[in-house]
């Protein structure tokens, strides 16, 4: 109410010289240019699977390679059968390591989201 209908509530800059504009869009573009990759990354939903399911992969053989180790400083004979066997499985079902792994990831993502 009190004040004029014409006046702008923005405030007046000095003029910028033109080094000043170069730069500032210099930094629009690279931000942009950031924006850009991490849509594209988001958007790559097979990438992203890929790089999980390569995770789960090296995580459940990290896994299985300590279990192992562990199982044969226990008992050396029945850990060792044991370990063959489940190397074995592991080697003609790949596809059930990456499920399983896969499975892993995702209870330890949503776990760690969870907090």
């Amino acid at each position: 109410m009190g004040q004029d209908p014409g006046a702008d509530s923005t405030t007046v800059t000095e003029p910028r010289g033109p080094e000043e504009i170069r730069q500032d869009i210099q930094s629009t573009r690279h931000e942009l240019g950031d924006t850009v990759a991490a849509l594209a990354y988001k958007a790559d939903v097979k990438a992203r699977t890929r790089e999980k399911v390569s995770g789960a992969k090296q995580s459940v053989a990290h896994k299985k390679d300590e279990v192992v180790g562990k199982a044969k400083q226990a008992s050396p004979d029945a850990a060792a059968g044991a370990a063959a066997q489940a190397s074995e499985k592991a080697r003609r079902n790949p596809l059930a390591l990456a499920a399983a792994g896969a499975f892993l990831a995702g209870v330890l993502v949503g776990r760690s989201s969870n907090r």
